[in-house]
Formats: C-alpha cells, sequence, structure tokens
C-alpha cells in the first residue's frame, strides 16, 4: 500500500472518531450518559415524605446541592442494578455537595424497604411514595427514573432507565455540576 493509500486512511479513520464523538471518555457525560436536558430552567418540585431512617424528609431542605433523585423499587431489577454505583457515587460526591435522594414506589413501604437498604448498606437518604404522588409532581411512568436538580434548585437533566452512574461520564458530570 502507498504512503498516500495509508495518510488517507488514517485520516478517515481519524474523522470518523471525531464525528462520532471521540472515545467515551472524552465524549459530552450528558450524551455519554443518554441524559435528557430539560428544555427551560424549571424549579424542581417540593415535596415531603416519609422517610425509614429519620422520620421525614423534604427536598427543599437540600437547597444548594446538587439532587441525584431517583425512583425505585425493591422489585425491580434495573433499580437494584444501578443502586450499588448510586451509593458509590453518593460516597464520592457527598462532601462536595451532591446528594442522592431515593425514592422508593413500594406499595409496602418501610417493610420492604428496611430490609433491602441494610442488605445493600445504602446511606443517602430514602423517601417512601407508597401511593405514588411525589412520582406523579415528576411524571415518572418507568423505573428506575432519576432528576438532576442544580443547586439552585432547577430540574436540569432526566434519565429514565438504569444508568452506570459511577463512571467516568458520570464522574465527569457531578464534578462539573459541584463546581
Amino acid at each position: 500500500m502507498s504512503g498516500r493509500a495509508v495518510a488517507a486512511i488514517l485520516v478517515l479513520a481519524l474523522l470518523a472518531v471525531v464525528s462520532l464523538g471521540g472515545p467515551v471518555g472524552a465524549q459530552n457525560p450528558v450524551k455519554a450518559l443518554d441524559l435528557i436536558k430539560v428544555p427551560r430552567v424549571q424549579q424542581a418540585k417540593d415535596f415531603e415524605t416519609p422517610a425509614p431512617d429519620r422520620g421525614s424528609v423534604k427536598l427543599s431542605d437540600f437547597r444548594g446541592k446538587v439532587v441525584f433523585l431517583n425512583f425505585w423499587a425493591t422489585w425491580c431489577p434495573p433499580c437494584k442494578e444501578e443502586m450499588p454505583a448510586m451509593e458509590r457515587l453518593y460516597r464520592k460526591y457527598k462532601a462536595q455537595g451532591l446528594v442522592v435522594l431515593a425514592v422508593s414506589m413500594d406499595s409496602e413501604g418501610a417493610s420492604v424497604v428496611d430490609p433491602f437498604v441494610k442488605q445493600h448498606a445504602l446511606t443517602f437518604p430514602i423517601g417512601l411514595d407508597r401511593k405514588g404522588a411525589v412520582a406523579g409532581l415528576y411524571g415518572v411512568r418507568a423505573l428506575p427514573s432519576t432528576m438532576i436538580i442544580d443547586r439552585q434548585g432547577n430540574l436540569s437533566l432526566i434519565a429514565l432507565g438504569p444508568r452506570e452512574w459511577d463512571g467516568k461520564a458520570a464522574h465527569s458530570l457531578f464534578e462539573s455540576m459541584l463546581r
């Protein structure tokens, strides 16, 4: 193969990588995580819900922090799949102002949620939404669903389905939001 042919192939390969967004670590984290950007500034809807470990939890108590609001259930396999990564994410960034708030949709409430939380050694706040009132405020139709709320209390990003919350893209996203 001639030098020109090799050069042409290398240029085409480089263009292909650039047009596809480059390596995964170099992509925009919103795209890499397949998140939905909320199109216009929208204040997150406040709520208060029972919490098995603290009486109750209120969203507005976390104003000034980045809130990772996750809707899940103990019977949901994809929810179970992402919980360990959520715990690692929380432990890594809680000192910088990240709050993971996981709102359970289990109709049985604390009787099924408490054993799950203990079994998985979850340390982030858990809310109980037995009747789906909080999920209704956010239009949740699938589990897991995650709403990411910025420090100003605005709903910023949405994830439908599980994600790799402790991967490079997630770290990049939260590091930029927590600056």
